[in-house]
C-alpha cells in the first residue's frame, strides 16, 4: 500500500486561496486530490477548479425516458382497454399532455436526486471517497478557509512550496496508509 500525506493549510483570504489552487495545479496536483473547507460557499472563477459534473445530462435524459415511458404507458392503456368515447378519439394529446408533463418532471427531479447522492458518495462510497475516506477534516473558524492537498508516496516538496509561495497561514501534514 502506498502511503498518503495530506497538507492541510489555513488561508484568510479568497485571493490567496485562489493562487494557491494555480500554483497547486502548475506542481502537477491535479483537481481531485485538491478540497476547500469554509464556514460558507466559497465561489471560484471559472478554471480555477473545475470538477465536471454529468447531472445536467442525467436529468435530461431522466426526463425524457420518464416521459416518454410515461406516454408509451398511457397509449398502451388507451387503446388495450376498450372505452366507450362517444366518437371521440381513443388516444388524445390533450389529455395525455399532463400526464406526460408530470412525469417528465418527476423523472427529471429524481434522477437528479439519486445521481446527486451517487456523485456526493452519501449513499454509494465510490472512486475518490472510498479512496480518502480515511482523510483528515480540519475544523474551520469564522473567516478562514482550508485547503487540504492529497499527496501519494509523501512527495510533499512542491505542494508545500506552492503553499508557502501562495500566503498561507500555517501547512500541516497527516501520513496515513493508502488504501
Amino acid at each position: 500500500m502506498a502511503s498518503i500525506t495530506w497538507l492541510l493549510s489555513e488561508f484568510r483570504d479568497k485571493d490567496s486561496v485562489i493562487d494557491a489552487i494555480r500554483a497547486l495545479r502548475a506542481a502537477g496536483v491535479q483537481p481531485g486530490d485538491l478540497d476547500l473547507f469554509s464556514e460558507e460557499p466559497l465561489e471560484l472563477p471559472r478554471g480555477v477548479l473545475d470538477r465536471p459534473s454529468h447531472s445536467s445530462l442525467v436529468a435530461v435524459l431522466g426526463a425524457a425516458a420518464f416521459g416518454i415511458g410515461g406516454t408509451a404507458f398511457v397509449w398502451y392503456a388507451q387503446h388495450t382497454y376498450e372505452v366507450i368515447t362517444g366518437g371521440m378519439p381513443v388516444f388524445s394529446f390533450w389529455g395525455t399532455g399532463v400526464i406526460t408533463y408530470e412525469l417528465t418532471m418527476l423523472g427529471a427531479v429524481l434522477s437528479t436526486f439519486g445521481y446527486f447522492l451517487f456523485e456526493s458518495g452519501l449513499v454509494f462510497k465510490h472512486g475518490r471517497l472510498k479512496r480518502d475516506k480515511d482523510a483528515p477534516v480540519p475544523v474551520v473558524p469564522p473567516e478562514k478557509i482550508w485547503v487540504r492537498v492529497r499527496c501519494e508516496g509523501g512527495n510533499t516538496v512542491r505542494p508545500t512550496a506552492a503553499l508557502q509561495e501562495a500566503g498561507a497561514v500555517s501547512i500541516e501534514a497527516k501520513t496515513g496508509a493508502g488504501l
